[in-house]
């Protein structure tokens, strides 16, 4: 029997097996448990103790699981109100007090102060066109040096639009989704002698 659409369950860590309720909005789209489970072990090192940003919330899916696995702290930033409270209910019941809900649409929240994050998770609406845009402006200020940029988008688009500073570490496909895992380069580490 297949699982309502509106649910999913935290695959690793210390939440492991968690049953997650989401609201059913048609925008809400969770990362596969495969592609989860791919992710999270390509970042099995550097997530623990990362500062992380899920910008595109949604479920919440990736900052939960990232949480789980020992993230020091996750920003989820949605623009749906009800997606909002439920992630607050879900941290709630869940007992973390390392995060941070906003809710504000993704290109507005990059014009507040930026703040350095290790790890963002960018997997927006498919049928949106933000990529590039919110690439741009995460290179302002968001990244950490070395910072891992996580991206979803359909498996038939390409990654090439998003900053040249990142470089691709990872990339496979789903049926229908790609993810991709990039890497900031780390300014300190260009200068010349």
């Amino acid at each position: 029997m297949p699982r309502p659409a509106n649910r999913l369950r935290i695959i690793g860590g210390r939440w492991r097996g968690s049953r997650i309720v989401f609201p059913p909005l048609a925008a809400i789209r969770p990362s596969p448990d495969r592609v989860r489970e791919t992710l999270f072990n390509w970042l099995q090192q550097p997530i623990v103790g990362a500062r992380c940003l899920d910008l595109f919330a949604g479920s919440g899916a990736l900052g939960l699981e990232a949480l789980s696995r020992g993230a020091a702290h996750v920003t989820f930033v949605d623009r749906e109100p009800q997606v909002g409270r439920h992630l607050k209910q879900t941290l709630e019941r869940l007992g973390s007090r390392d995060a941070t809900v906003v809710v504000e649409d993704a290109q507005r929240f990059l014009l507040r102060p930026p703040q350095p994050f290790d790890i963002v998770f960018l997997d927006p609406p498919f049928d949106s066109a933000v990529l590039e845009a919110v690439g741009s402006r995460l290179q302002q200020g968001w990244l950490a040096p070395s910072a891992y940029i996580y991206v979803e988008c359909p498996a038939d688009r390409t990654v090439a639009t998003l900053p040249a500073q990142w470089g691709v570490q990872r990339t496979k496909s789903a049926g229908q989704v790609g993810y991709h895992l990039l890497r900031a380069s780390d300014p300190a580490k260009e200068v010349s002698p």
